[in-house]
């Protein structure tokens, strides 16, 4: 169950207490052309659509401003603006769009964070100057379970009320924010980053919970899309059980990209023909050449650490033999690897034990409404910590020879996990959705 509560500057309250009525100059009847939505008092051509009250999201319209939050929003002359987050969303089919965001205002600085979907970075505190305003693009992948007329993904019934999942594209605006438009295009011609993994890989769709592939987002070109179809709990096999594999294979095409990462729930199967040399490593072979088939680029992703050191501050191995088989996957199949096993041990002991908690889901009692007792997780990570990992499979990228280093944005920079970030320094605005149940998968 999601919980929308009142919190102090992390937790915002939401109410729906908006009238209906708006302006509209004019809306693209094609979903596949641009739509243009205008803030404010007046359009600025006619293909827009003007909106000069809060408007409330409706099947009948096919845009507004979602979950309960268009009492966040005030209409301004140029602009909208925020007094806590605020979802905006329109109807879209299934397929890959570019947004583009003109912010800024006469009257103010602006410090803009932008989430698609579930909770996916697009744009983290972005600061336009008063009296200035700035486009900002990025691309997100909007999906729903449908393959063909026979097939369908199968969803957990937690998954099948995320934004993930919806029949909408939806974008979250946190922060002091001054949006004057929002236009949306049906992108056919991307690179598309395919993501098949676990709950440590997943986009994690309320907080506390987070994972790398949601904030991966923020650091590729307008060139890159990311498809993230892992989900909470997954392993190899009942992620292809589950035609994920299957929907991917059957829209990935030359050019794009497989990345691939299990282990964490892979370990927990027992049996005859299961374990990392048997099981794991004939479906990791299938996974990598079924993308090979298409002309993609698989690359492998060695799981990330769970947070157990020993009393000589090192770190626990709780994978076993699953990283070095995949490693030999790799090597035996000529495919690209990125050690994240290594990396996070590297990363973890070099935060210590206690520092490092703050990496995770870890917050003692009534730290949110409703939470009785403390979150004390070792696998999942808050935004924070997510965003960490992230960065080390970026500098992975950069060290494999594969084109999709060079659309990595220019102003990242690299990332050492001997000398990594602390949480200190991490200001990201939280989500006003959240949730004290844990993700399936440990």
């Amino acid at each position: 169950m999601v919980i929308c509560l009142a919190m102090p500057s992390q937790f915002f309250a939401m109410h729906s207490n908006i009238p209906l009525n708006t302006t509209v100059c004019s809306s693209s009847e094609n979903k596949n052309e641009s739509q243009l939505f205008v803030f404010g008092t007046s359009a600025k051509d006619k293909k827009s659509t003007l909106i000069n009250n809060a408007l409330v999201y409706s099947e009948a319209k096919g845009y507004g401003f979602d979950f309960n939050s268009a009492s966040n929003v005030k209409i301004n002359s140029n602009n909208f603006s925020i007094t806590n987050p605020a979802y905006f969303s329109v109807a879209v089919p299934e397929g890959n769009y570019q947004v583009e965001v003109v912010i800024g205002s006469a009257e103010k600085d602006s410090k803009v964070t932008i989430k698609a979907e579930s909770r996916r970075l697009m744009l983290n505190e972005f600061v336009v100057a008063k009296g200035q305003k700035t486009t900002q693009t990025f691309n997100v992948n909007v999906r729903n379970v449908k393959i063909d007329d026979q097939t369908n993904i199968s969803l957990k019934d937690r998954e099948k009320e995320i934004l993930n999942w919806d029949n909408k594209l939806t974008l979250e605006f946190l922060g002091e924010v001054s949006i004057q438009s929002i236009k949306i295009t049906k992108k056919d011609n991307l690179t598309v980053v395919y993501l098949a993994g676990d709950s440590t890989v997943t986009d994690q769709d309320v907080e506390p919970w987070a994972s790398w592939g949601q904030f991966i987002t923020n650091y590729f070109d307008s060139n890159v899309v990311v498809a993230n179809y892992a989900y909470s709990g997954s392993s190899l096999s009942s992620f292809k059980g589950a035609n994920r594999l299957k929907k991917i294979l059957s829209e990935i095409k030359k050019g794009d990209y497989l990345f691939v990462e299990f282990g964490h729930n892979d370990e927990k199967i027992k049996g005859a023909g299961n374990g990392p040399w048997e099981s794991y490593s004939n479906l990791l072979t299938e996974f990598v050449n079924s993308a090979k088939e298409k002309g993609a680029i698989p690359v492998l992703v060695t799981p990330t650490q769970r947070r157990f050191f020993n009393e000589n501050g090192t770190l626990k191995d709780t994978h076993g033999d699953f990283p070095p088989a995949m490693r030999a996957v790799a090597q035996k199949n000529n495919i690209a690897l990125i050690d994240v096993t290594k990396m996070t041990t590297t990363l973890y002991e070099t935060w210590g034990d206690e520092p490092s908690r703050k990496a995770f889901v870890q917050y003692p009692a009534n730290t949110f409404p409703g939470q009785i007792k403390a979150l004390d997780d070792n696998t999942h990570f808050n935004s924070f910590g997510a965003n960490e990992i992230a960065l080390c499979v970026l500098k992975g990228i950069r060290e494999l020879d594969i084109p999709l280093k060079k659309q990595i944005k220019k102003e990242t920079q690299d990332y050492n996990p001997n000398k990594p970030n602390f949480i200190s320094s991490w200001t990201l605005p939280m989500s006003a959705r959240f949730e004290i149940v844990k993700p399936d998968g440990n």
